[in-house]
């Protein structure tokens, strides 16, 4: 199954799981060069001044963390801060893999990643389990037709690279995508799900009891929680359109996500106590917003957003972040107006905040117009933000409604 979705509108990037919009110009070389670019020499340091006073005011000028894959994206820090896990095309491959590399919070800079998937077929969405002992993902490598797969990607990309053809972002719904968990080094590869569709878009509770997931099973993607093995599978959506990208909030109470059910593209931020109950949108109007993020300490919400409303206007994505007050006894969850901390010409997407809250991790092209996405980090300025976040309007109110 492939479900494409709009570039125009969704530029340049969908899913949680999904990639930066780069095409992968050069001719690609096998699956057995998948791991070249783990061993390539470490650049130095790269940061991006900020790009307007408006960052300058909330972020520390971002330093690029990741280098030498052809991209690199969607990336969450270990539990105790010391590695981080993501997403990478590496030179000669048409796919994402995923990496672990180590990561120092005093020292930004790339490290050598180690590439934990097994190297053939589409991988997405890595997460570290709560005691930092194993990764999640989810990976196609078990596709029967794996080589034609390979194949037809490699002739796409060798015929866009000889046209020079950009072609419109959109991210496949591979239908013989699973869950698996690994060590960090690669080994003792487990598979958790076994079923017919794209199973992908993952995480663990923060108590390591559950998994949170994405799947169209039943023909339309939707986000499911199961045991860690696999078992015990229930359904938290189920209204027709995409559902996608969840997290738990730090004391598992609520699930966050994005979802495209009033509109078909047009993403909007929702929030759901963690059983599926209590369903609310954040956000509305004729926009693309998506990938929402907790801060683990903060009552704040951060994420993508872009403004779709005037057609003759080139969308910029750029990073939100919102005060929330949530009572899960009521079910009810309210936020205040968002706040932007970034402005940069190029797309900023996919935000993460460290686990003790003082770094902010996210996926940009920050060295040129048509420069590949990478990791970029910044330290946030946390005074700042509280300060200029608006404050959630009371109960009852307009506003304070949602």
């Amino acid at each position: 199954m492939r479900k494409t979705f709009n570039g125009s509108i969704l530029h340049p990037l969908l899913t949680r799981c999904a990639a930066i919009v780069v095409a992968v110009a050069s001719p690609l070389a096998g699956f057995r060069t998948a791991v070249a670019a783990e061993e390539a020499p470490r650049p130095a340091v790269s940061t991006s001044p900020a790009g307007s006073a408006l960052e300058a005011g909330y972020l520390s000028p971002p330093v690029k963390v990741t280098d030498g894959l052809t991209k690199a994206g969607e990336g969450y820090f270990a539990p105790d801060g010391r590695h981080i896990c993501y997403q990478g095309v590496p030179a000669g491959y048409p796919f994402y893999q995923i990496y672990v590399q180590p990561f120092d919070a005093a020292a930004l800079r790339p490290t050598t990643p180690t590439r934990v998937s097994p190297g053939r077929g589409r991988t997405t969405c890595s997460w570290f389990s709560p005691d930092g002992t194993r990764l999640l993902f989810a990976s196609s490598h078990p596709d029967p037709a794996i080589d034609k797969t390979e194949a037809d990607a490699k002739a796409q990309a060798e015929e866009d690279a000889r046209t020079g053809r950009r072609r419109r972002y959109q991210w496949d719904f591979d239908p013989h995508m699973d869950l698996f968990t690994s060590r960090l080094d690669g080994s003792d590869l487990q598979q958790i799900t076994d079923n017919p569709g794209y199973d992908a878009e993952c995480s663990w509770s923060p108590d390591g009891m559950s998994l949170l997931f994405v799947s169209d099973r039943d023909g339309d993607a939707d986000i499911y929680v199961a045991d860690t093995d696999g078992s015990n599978v229930r359904q938290l959506t189920n209204a027709p359109g995409y559902d996608g990208g969840p997290f738990f909030s730090p004391d598992g109470a609520w699930i966050c996500y994005r979802s495209d059910r009033v509109e078909k593209d047009m993403l909007q931020i929702h929030v759901m106590k963690a059983d599926g109950s209590g369903d609310t949108a954040i956000t509305a109007g004729k926009g693309v917003h998506w990938a929402p993020y907790w801060h683990p300490t903060k009552p704040w919400l951060i994420w993508t957003g872009a403004d779709h409303s005037d057609p003759t206007q080139r969308p910029n994505y750029d990073l939100w972040v919102a005060r929330y007050e949530a009572d899960p006894a009521t079910g009810t969850f309210r936020t205040g107006a968002p706040l932007r901390i970034t402005d940069h010409v190029g797309a900023d997407v996919l935000p993460v905040f460290s686990p003790d809250g003082t770094l902010l991790m996210w996926t940009a092209s920050r060295d040129g117009e048509r420069s590949a996405s990478q990791l970029w980090v910044s330290r946030p300025d946390l005074d700042a933000i509280e300060r200029d976040l608006p404050a959630v309007p009371p109960a009852g109110t307009a506003e304070g409604s949602r």
